[in-house]
């Protein structure tokens, strides 16, 4: 099991840290093109709640974002670029492609990471993806959540999983590093759903995977449901003996970038234990040092 703090101190010799950032962008299932009330679960900042502010330069961005870890990070850090909320390869390829290279330009910024949709990487954007990774290495985050057709369904999803499948493929053919989220804990999914989403994440060519505990924020569709009780939520105590079951599928070369997931305190919810980061991050701790 390799986690991804261990993972990039072997490949720099340090700590590095995620600068989550943003742009002006959308996605599909807001503006039309396949919807216009976004994933289920997906806030009104489009699952970037902690970024920094859209509305400034990539560079300003980046000044803020690590003025917020500098306590901690220290004046020798390295970090990541990461285009955190919406769909960052949706939109004007020009500005797309400049605001990448604007990321990437300090020399303390060791990789950009890109999340986004397997539906939305045009052939122009996988061009322009291939010539940055040539710079310094790119990191496309898909937001595959589940391969279960009817959950895929109900977060309003979007794409058939052969979307995926051919994204992944077209990737990797550029060298791209690929990471792809996972939701545990959607409506209807039982734990061996779960084990079938991760197997196949792991057996489909990425080089990371994302494993994110269901949240239920104010003001989404999602929020609607719970409130009708259709959404149970998992115990730390559950949710924990999930994780002892996933963990042992994901092979060695498979980095594990996420174990967790938390929304803002003023948004959330359920499940509230999730708040307690500290808590939570020990409970981890224990169960990976097993």
């Amino acid at each position: 099991m390799k986690l991804l703090n261990d993972h990039l101190k072997e490949e720099y010799g340090c700590k590095v840290y995620k600068l989550s950032l943003q742009l002006n962008v959308t996605c599909p299932v807001r503006d039309g093109r396949l919807d216009t009330r976004g994933c289920i679960f997906c806030s009104e900042g489009g699952s970037g709640d902690f970024a920094a502010c859209r509305n400034k330069s990539v560079t300003e961005q980046i000044a803020e974002a690590k003025e917020r870890v500098l306590a901690k990070a220290g004046t020798h850090a390295k970090y990541i670029a990461y285009f955190q909320s919406f769909t960052n390869t949706y939109g004007d390829t020009d500005y797309l492609e400049r605001s990448y290279r604007e990321a990437m330009e300090p020399d303390d910024i060791v990789a950009l990471s890109i999340g986004t949709r397997p539906d939305c990487i045009s052939d122009e954007m996988l061009d322009i993806l291939g010539k940055l990774n040539k710079i310094k290495p790119v990191w496309i985050e898909l937001g595959l959540q589940t391969i279960h057709p009817e959950s895929a369904h109900y977060i309003r999803r979007g794409y058939e999983l052969s979307v995926y499948d051919e994204c992944v493929d077209r990737l990797r053919k550029k060298g791209i590093t690929v990471i792809v989220h996972v939701i545990l804990g959607l409506p209807g999914e039982s734990h061996e759903d779960m084990k079938e989403s991760v197997r196949y994440v792991c057996a489909s060519g990425v080089q990371g995977i994302k494993l994110q505990l269901l949240h239920v924020l104010k003001g989404t569709d999602l929020y609607q449901d719970y409130l009708q009780g259709k959404v149970p939520v998992m115990s730390m105590e559950e949710y924990m003996e999930l994780l002892s079951e996933l963990l042992p599928l994901i092979p060695d070369d498979v980095v594990i970038h996420r174990l967790t997931g938390d929304g803002p305190k003023r948004l959330l919810a359920a499940p509230l234990w999730t708040a307690d980061k500290k808590r939570v991050l020990n409970e981890i701790k224990k169960l990976t040092e097993q």
